[in-house]
C-alpha cells in the first residue's frame, strides 16, 4: 500500500487549467481517469489527510504509485479525452457500465449493393442503419414480418442470395410476395435500394406521409374499379398500422428523445434508457455498474451519456435527452452532445406532463433492473461462498459464518420502539426464522439500550434451550412436534445496524451472559464501514467486495423487517377501539359483532342476551364485552361546523373492525404522526 505523499507532485507543478489526469499503480497500469476544470484544485483534493477521504477514494490513492495529467483547451475536450482513455485503459476504479444483456438491433445494410434487413448485435458497423435496441429479438422479427408485405426488402443471407441467383429461383419469401427477389432480377438494384430507404424512413418514424400516400392510391384504385389492387393496398395499410401499434404513442408531439433513469444504492447502480422516436418508444436498454468510487447521481448520468453516445453521431443523438439529475457542470456535456449531433441538443430534467410521467416509468424499470440484478447475484452459489470467505477473513473468524443474524431498532420519534432479527444461512434468507421484538425494558428513544435488551433477550432464550437439552444433537433442536425451536440455533456472527455504540452494547450483552464464541460486528450505513468491538478504527471492505455486498443485504433486510413491524404496530395503535380491550376477542368475532348490530353505538346499547345472539359469542364473553363498552368513554358527538348542530344520528365508526372495507377516518394526530421521521 503506497503512501500518497511519496508521489504527490508539488502544487506549483500542476497547471491551473482544464485537463485529464491518470493515476497509475506500481506496475504502470492506469487505475483511475478523471477530468477537471482546474487540475491544480482537483488533484489537491486527493492528497489531503487520508482520514478525511472517502473510503473508496482512500483505497484508490493508496493503490496508486504515480499521477500524470494532460492539459486541454476546454472542458468539452476534457470530457472527450476522458471518455477515450476510459475506453482505452479500462481503469478499475472508474464507473464501468456493463450491459445486463446484449441488446438486438434492427439493421439495414445500406453498405451492400442489395441492402438486407436483419437482426444484429454487438458493435455497430459503418454504412449500416440501426433501429432499436429492442428488448427481444422476436419483437424485431414480428415487426419485420408485418412490414415486408409493404416493403419487400431482401432478408436472406449472402449464401442464400448467391444460391438463388445461380439457380434462377427465388426463396419462399419471393414466391409469397414478402421479398422483391432482386436475386433473380425481378427488381433492379436502384429500385431495391429505394425500397430499403422507404423501409428505413418508416422505421425512423416518418410514417404519416407514407400512410397518406397509400390511402390516396387505394382511393384512386377503387375509383378506377381496380378492386384487387385497392384491396391489396388496404391490407398494406392495415399491416403498417398494426406494426405501428406495437410501439405505443407516449409523447403526443412526435418527440425524438432519450430518457435516462438511474437507480442506485451504496454499492451499485442500474441505468435504464428509453429511446423515443416520433413520440413512440422504439427501443430500450440498460446497464449495471459497481460504484467503486464516490460518485453522485449527476456523475452517474454523465458516465451513462458517455457510454451511450461516445461512438454515435448525427441523428443517433436525439434533439432532447431527459435525465433525473444534471452533471456538474452541465455545459460541457451539453456542448459535447451538440458536437456529436451536429446541431443543438437539450439536456434537462423533465418537470411536468407526459415527459415526467414517462420518466417515472423509466425509473421504475431501473429499480426493477437493480433488484433483479441483486437477486441473480445473491442466488449464485460460488458468489455466496466467496462472500462468506471474505467476511471471515476481514473479521478474523476461524471459519466462514454459515449462519448470520442481524438486528435493527426502529421507532417513530421514540414511540412504538421495536426490533427485528433476520437470519441468513449460507448467504440466503431464512424468513421462517425471522423474529420481532417489542422494547419493554424502558420508555423513550435509546438505540443502544434497545440493542442491549434485544440481544440479551434473544440469547437468554438460547441459553435456556441449551440448558434444557444439555449437549445438543440434531433432534434436540426441534420441539415435540418436530418443528425447529425458535431460538435453538446459535449464529456464528451477529451483525447490528449501527456503529461503535451499538456494537459495544451487543458485545456487552453477550459477555454478561457468558457467551464468548459468537462474533459481533456492526455495519454503519453512511460510509458502509464494518465496526468490531473495542476497535477505534473500522474495517473498510473494498467496494466491489462480495462480503460487503452480503453484509449490506443482511443489514437492509433487517431494516426493512423492523420498519414493517413498526408501521404495523403504529397502525394498530391508531385503529385501537374499546373492543380491542376485550381479552380473547379476535378480528373475526369483532367483525361479526359490528355486522350484526351495524355500529358500535348500537352494540353499546345492546343487552347481554342480545350480544349472545351473535354467532360465536358466549355469555361470559358477552358480559365481558358489555363491561368493556360501559367503561369506555363514548366518542364525542359529531358537530356540523356550519350550523353548530350536534348530529346525534351519526353512528360511530369502529377503527380496526372496519379497516380495509370502506376506509377509516384518520385523526389529525395520526396524520401528524405519519409525517415524523422513521428510523
Amino acid at each position: 500500500m503506497a503512501d500518497p505523499s511519496s508521489y504527490r507532485p508539488r502544487p506549483g507543478d500542476i497547471p491551473d487549467s482544464p485537463g485529464v489526469y491518470r493515476f497509475r499503480d506500481e506496475h504502470r497500469r492506469v487505475i483511475y481517469v478523471g477530468k477537471a476544470k482546474s487540475l491544480r484544485q482537483r488533484l489537491a483534493n486527493y492528497f489531503q489527510d487520508l482520514a478525511n477521504l472517502h473510503p473508496r477514494t482512500r483505497t484508490m490513492v493508496t493503490t496508486a504509485a504515480s499521477v500524470e495529467w494532460t492539459v486541454v483547451s476546454t472542458e468539452v475536450e476534457a470530457l472527450q479525452l476522458e471518455y477515450s482513455w476510459i475506453k482505452e485503459y479500462d481503469p478499475r476504479f472508474n464507473v464501468k457500465y456493463r450491459d445486463d444483456k446484449s441488446y438486438p438491433y434492427l439493421a439495414v445494410t445500406m453498405n451492400e449493393e442489395f441492402p438486407r434487413v436483419q437482426v444484429m448485435r454487438g458493435h455497430k458497423k459503418k454504412g449500416v442503419r440501426y433501429f432499436g435496441p429492442y428488448a427481444h429479438a422476436w419483437a424485431i422479427r414480428d415487426t419485420v414480418d408485418l412490414l415486408l408485405r409493404v416493403f419487400p426488402v431482401r432478408t436472406c443471407s449472402a449464401g442464400v442470395f448467391k444460391n438463388a441467383a445461380r439457380t434462377g429461383r427465388p426463396c419462399l419469401l419471393g414466391y409469397i410476395g414478402k421479398c422483391s427477389a432482386p436475386c433473380v432480377g425481378r427488381i433492379s438494384a436502384d429500385d431495391h435500394r429505394e425500397l430499403a430507404e422507404e423501409f428505413s424512413d418508416f422505421m425512423a418514424g416518418r410514417t404519416g406521409t407514407y400512410l397518406r400516400r397509400l390511402e390516396q392510391q387505394m382511393t384512386q384504385a377503387a375509383e378506377e374499379m381496380e378492386y384487387e389492387r385497392a384491396a391489396r393496398l388496404r391490407d398494406d395499410i392495415e399491416a403498417l398500422k398494426k406494426a405501428m401499434e406495437k410501439n405505443a404513442v407516449v409523447l403526443a408531439d412526435a418527440t425524438d428523445a432519450d430518457l435516462v433513469a438511474v437507480a442506485e444504492d451504496e454499492l451499485e447502480a442500474a441505468v435504464q434508457i428509453f429511446h423515443v422516436r416520433g413520440g413512440r418508444v422504439r427501443g430500450q436498454r440498460g446497464w449495471v455498474t459497481d460504484k467503486v468510487e464516490e460518485v453522485t447521481t449527476g456523475a452517474l448520468v454523465e458516465h451513462a451519456l458517455q457510454q451511450l453516445y461516445g461512438e454515435e453521431s448525427g441523428d443517433a443523438v436525439p434533439k432532447e435527452v431527459l435525465v433525473p439529475a444534471l452533471p456538474d457542470p452541465v455545459e460541457p456535456v451539453q456542448q459535447w452532445l451538440t458536437d456529436r449531433r451536429g446541431s443543438g441538443v437539450s439536456l434537462r430534467i423533465p418537470q411536468r406532463g407526459d415527459k415526467k410521467a414517462l420518466m417515472e416509468t423509466v425509473q421504475r424499470n431501473a429499480q426493477q433492473a437493480l433488484v433483479l440484478h441483486k437477486t441473480r447475484r445473491a442466488s449464485d452459489l460460488t458468489t455466496r461462498s466467496r462472500a462468506l470467505e471474505e467476511i471471515a477473513e476481514a473479521l478474523d473468524l476461524d471459519s466462514a459464518p454459515l449462519r448470520i443474524e442481524c438486528y435493527d431498532i426502529s421507532h417513530l420519534q421514540g414511540e412504538d420502539v421495536v426490533a427485528s432479527m433476520v437470519v441468513f444461512e449460507d448467504g440466503l434468507q431464512r424468513k421462517g426464522e425471522y423474529r420481532r421484538f417489542q422494547i419493554r425494558g424502558f420508555q423513550g428513544q435509546d438505540d443502544v439500550r434497545s440493542m442491549h435488551e434485544v440481544i440479551t433477550r434473544r440469547f437468554k432464550r438460547y441459553l435456556a434451550d441449551k440448558e434444557k437439552t444439555g449437549e445438543w444433537v440434531d433432534d434436540d433442536l426441534k420441539d415435540e412436534e418436530g418443528r425447529p425451536r425458535k431460538f435453538a440455533y446459535p449464529p456464528q456472527l451477529v451483525v447490528v445496524d449501527g456503529g461503535q455504540p451499538q456494537v459495544a452494547a451487543a458485545r456487552r450483552a453477550l459477555d454478561e451472559l457468558g457467551i464468548d464464541d459468537i462474533a459481533v460486528c456492526g455495519l454503519a450505513k453512511r460510509l458502509e464501514e464494518v465496526w468490531l468491538p473495542g476497535d477505534d478504527d473500522p474495517v473498510v471492505l473494498p467496494r466491489t467486495s462480495e462480503g460487503l455486498y452480503l453484509l449490506q443485504r443482511v443489514r437492509d433486510e433487517a431494516h426493512r423487517f423492523a420498519i414493517t413491524y413498526q408501521r404495523t404496530k403504529r397502525a394498530k395503535r391508531f385503529r385501537a377501539g374499546p373492543l380491542d380491550e376485550v381479552p380473547g376477542l379476535g378480528e373475526t368475532r369483532k367483525r361479526a359483532l359490528i355486522k350484526h348490530f351495524g355500529s358500535l353505538k348500537k352494540l353499546r346499547s345492546a343487552t347481554v342476551d342480545q350480544i349472545c345472539e351473535v354467532p360465536g359469542i358466549g355469555r361470559k364473553t358477552a358480559e365481558t364485552i358489555a363491561v368493556a363498552l360501559a367503561q369506555a368513554a363514548p366518542a364525542a358527538p359529531a358537530v356540523n361546523t356550519a350550523t353548530g348542530e350536534i348530529m346525534e344520528d351519526v353512528e360511530e365508526s369502529v377503527p380496526g373492525a372496519t379497516a380495509g372495507a370502506a376506509g377509516e377516518p384518520v385523526s389529525a394526530g395520526a396524520r401528524n404522526e405519519r409525517r415524523g421521521q422513521e428510523t
